[in-house]
């Protein structure tokens, strides 16, 4: 009897290992599931660096070493909270934030400025509200319209894709203080999609095999 007993709690032991290594934790999710959801979004709104605010919405946290006249000498590092408002007036009504960095990345002086920004952007209202996208690229500031990717999103922009076309309206390239207009065209599954937030759910059951919670 004894001997049966050590050889059914090694065959168990065996089974409850092998269950173990094999356990699913992951599923194929077919995108044609949720392309269906996908929509093409276009958002407006003003980005404000106010720096002679007196709660200034910028800081450099790493001044270069170097002599230069540019206002923003390469190697620069900047960290950002800059309001989004819904117009051109840094008093009107306020949509979200800009939360990140850039860095100056040319060696050329004066005004001629180049910088790799990257930004999320919280919307704090309306249909998108508690809903980010972020942005990473470069922004050559002296062109009139500079491109930007949009490199993802959560929320309501779960998978996002898209661009953003920012266009100078107001700049003090010595004070540093900008307005800045921004047209965002962004791809994305609304996480408000029934079935879209359904898969996606689902994805925490597969975490676990069913046979453990057994144990």
């Amino acid at each position: 009897m004894a001997k049966f007993q050590t050889c059914l709690s090694t065959f168990f032991v065996t089974f409850l290992f092998i269950s173990l290594v094999s356990a699913t934790f992951y599923q194929n999710i077919s995108p044609d599931q949720l392309r269906s959801h996908e929509k093409l979004t276009h958002i407006r709104f003003y980005f404000h660096e106010l720096i002679t605010n007196e709660k200034p919405s910028l800081i450099i946290i790493d001044p270069p070493k170097v002599m230069s006249n540019s206002p923003l000498p390469f190697g620069s590092m900047v960290v950002i909270e800059d309001p989004l408002t819904i117009g051109p007036d840094v008093e009107s009504k306020r949509i979200g934030k800009a939360q990140g960095f850039y860095l100056s990345a040319t060696q050329r002086a004066g005004l001629d400025l180049e910088i790799v920004m990257g930004m999320t952007l919280t919307f704090l209202e309306g249909e998108f509200n508690g809903s980010t996208l972020s942005v990473l690229g470069r922004n050559e500031i002296i062109n009139p319209v500079r491109e930007m990717p949009i490199i993802g999103g959560t929320g309501a922009f779960r998978f996002a894709r898209g661009f953003v076309l920012a266009r100078s309206v107001k700049v003090d390239y010595h004070k540093g203080d900008a307005t800045v207009e921004y047209n965002v065209y962004v791809y994305h599954y609304p996480s408000t999609t029934s079935s879209s937030h359904h898969h996606f759910n689902e994805g925490l059951h597969f975490m676990t095999d069913p046979i453990l919670s057994k144990i």
